[in-house]
């Protein structure tokens, strides 16, 4: 069931960071790179896109600085996305930096990975060690890593490239840490490309005692997005029930604001969730803001409204300034979908590939 948004308020709120239908931001999305070492078709055009010069990307410094702002104003959330972050070369800085907003009430760090070079500093983001005293106070509580299939061959099909046996490498190495409570996988679910592989995913989740997500496939500019590709929440838990029958809802898992519904077998330590996106939206408790790499401010990810906070910073405008720019923008924004209606609506609208937006 779809999540109703309540009406719309005429005049804004006192909070920067509350729109006009009363919902309050306090989960930011900040992607830090639009490279990627994959090109995987739901993400990125096959033509490829045009990517922002290095100099109209956000620095270290202006991250951080927003950061620390948002923090400020009530976010309790922050989850680094991309492209792929760990393509960025100062990743390990940028981590321990934002990792320090914990003394300020920043709750929790995550990342979103394709896992192909994560392992590289998996222990150092998890694990704190002793090698990284910085990590001490602001590791990575949670960490994503996107995998869309477990067969080899299909792999660099969806992705265009090569790096399966690293991303599992990757994954099996989360769970001899025993961090599996940090980790999870998400999988885009595609209507013959991966629809064949939901058992053996929630089969792979319960061996590793891992939360593997299955994802809704949204459209995005040039992605190629269809209805006969799209596979519904309720089609998906069809087929698990009938091969678990004591598979069910975990609505106490479920929170505030999550976008995952929760899912479980009886008896078994891993989970399931599904991100519901298309079918069964959650927009009317929508806590979400994202800043993309080169730094404009998305209220929503299905809309293409966005203001460049970089011009602002690099004209020289101070925190309060930038506060009127946010509030403005997150009082704008939309009651579902970036003003779009259905599926359709969506896939013809004008946004940017998910690769530019930040997954």
């Amino acid at each position: 069931m779809n999540v109703q948004v309540s009406s719309r308020a005429e005049s804004p709120s006192t909070s920067p960071l509350t729109d006009s239908f009363g919902r309050f931001h306090d989960y930011l999305r900040i992607s830090l790179t639009e490279r990627c070492n994959l090109r995987c078709k739901y993400c990125m055009p096959e033509e490829g896109v045009q990517l922002s010069p290095s100099e109209k990307l956000l620095t270290s410094e202006e991250i951080y600085r927003l950061a620390s702002l948002f923090v400020r104003e009530g976010v309790s959330k922050i989850r680094l996305t991309g492209g792929e972050p760990m393509v960025r070369k100062d990743i390990v800085d940028v981590v321990a930096r934002l990792g320090s907003l914990k003394e300020r009430g920043l709750e929790t760090l995550g990342m979103t990975s394709n896992g192909i070079t994560l392992g590289r500093h998996l222990d150092v983001f998890l694990l704190f060690t002793s090698y990284f005293p910085s990590f001490m106070q602001g590791g990575l509580d949670a960490v994503n890593i996107s995998l869309d299939t477990l067969i080899e061959p299909k792999f660099e099909l969806i992705t265009r490239r090569r790096g399966f046996s690293r991303v599992l490498e990757c994954i099996e190495q989360a769970a001899n840490m025993k961090a599996q409570g940090r980790l999870r996988m998400n999988c885009v679910m595609m209507r013959g490309v991966n629809d064949d592989e939901i058992i053996p995913f929630v089969e792979f989740a319960m061996k590793k005692k891992l939360n593997v997500r299955f994802i809704e496939y949204m459209p995005f500019d040039g992605n190629r997005w269809s209805d006969n590709k799209f596979v519904s929440y309720m089609e998906m838990l069809d087929v698990i029930k009938k091969r678990f029958p004591s598979f069910h809802r975990r609505r106490d898992e479920d929170k505030a604001n999550d976008t995952s519904k929760a899912w479980k077998i009886e008896g078994e330590e891993g989970s399931v969730g599904f991100i519901t996106s298309m079918s069964q939206h959650f927009c009317g408790s929508c806590n979400r803001l994202r800043i993309t790499a080169d730094g404009s401010i998305k209220v929503c990810l299905f809309g293409n409204e966005e203001v460049s906070l970089r011009d602002r910073m690099r004209s020289g405008d101070g925190d309060d300034q930038l506060l009127d720019v946010i509030h403005a923008a997150v009082w704008r924004k939309a009651a579902k979908h970036g003003g779009n209606g259905d599926m359709h609506e969506l896939a013809s609208s004008k946004n940017r590939p998910m690769i530019k937006i930040g997954g």
